[in-house]
């Protein structure tokens, strides 16, 4: 599926990696609806890519009644520029690190491990299961029909998590778990589903890395040794909408690192 002229919802899509990919969707002649929390980001890049091909709706992915209205005012969005929703990338994420069981011999609060949960998790199945009746009415295209395509981010810790990722190898894990089952109820529809797992990424998040920490994590990878670049996992979110074979699967993207036990 080509980008152009297809509207894709973009959540954490004023920031970080899914920044970078409304960038590249954009400069490929999409229309790109940014769902973030920070609005004065949002609209700023808005201003940047110009609000002809460009909308910003203030959006918390762990608030059912935040996504609906977002999702809502796409739909009008869409009615004004005729260019059907073609896609769903489930940007948004956070990570706190805790052990499970401190030094103190305290558990790891319930409401650390919610937090977690409930954006990078719950927060991408329910932007998923809310815009796809949007996807499902959409006219099919190309020889084998396709109405669209879903994008979930997963990461490395899905499959080896470091000491205090708990809370988020659980929810990368049944982020990238979901991907299968998630095609196959979507096939007859003609919508695709992937999911993108990165490594070590320049992004907000590895930005409150301390230096030591960030060069730890460097020497793991085996080729390049270096952190990602935001560009390098646009360019594979555009792959995976591009390429009608991707789907039900995740794509490591992680320079051949497997993270060690700890830093």
């Amino acid at each position: 599926m080509k980008p152009a002229n297809r509207t894709f919802i973009i959540s954490g899509g004023a920031s970080g990696l899914a920044l970078a990919v409304a960038r590249d969707l954009h400069s490929a002649g999409a229309y790109v609806s940014l769902l973030d929390l920070n609005a004065d980001s949002g609209s700023a890049i808005v201003s940047e890519l110009g609000n002809s091909r460009a909308k910003f709706f203030e959006t918390d992915v762990s608030n059912t009644e935040s996504i609906q209205a977002a999702i809502q005012g796409t739909v009008k969005w869409v009615k004004e520029t005729g260019k059907e929703i073609g896609g769903v990338i489930a940007g948004a994420g956070v990570g706190l690190p805790g052990l499970i069981i401190d030094k103190k011999n305290e558990p790891l609060s319930i409401e650390s491990i919610d937090f977690v949960l409930n954006i990078n998790l719950r927060g991408t199945l329910d932007l998923i299961r809310q815009a796809l009746p949007y996807m499902t009415t959409v006219k099919p295209e190309g020889p084998d029909g396709e109405r669209g395509v879903i994008i979930m981010v997963a990461s490395s810790a899905a499959f080896d998590g470091q000491m205090g990722q708990v809370s988020y190898a659980a929810s990368k894990g049944a982020v990238a778990s979901l991907t299968l089952p998630l095609a196959r109820d979507l096939s007859k529809y003609g919508i695709r589903a992937v999911t993108v797992a990165p490594a070590l990424f320049d992004s907000n998040m590895t930005k409150m890395m301390s230096k030591k920490v960030k060069q730890s994590l460097e020497n793991a990878m085996e080729f390049p040794k270096r952190a990602g670049q935001p560009e390098e996992f646009a360019r594979t979110v555009r792959d995976s909408i591009e390429n009608s074979m991707l789907n039900g699967t995740v794509l490591r993207l992680d320079g051949a690192m497997r993270m060690p036990a700890r830093l």
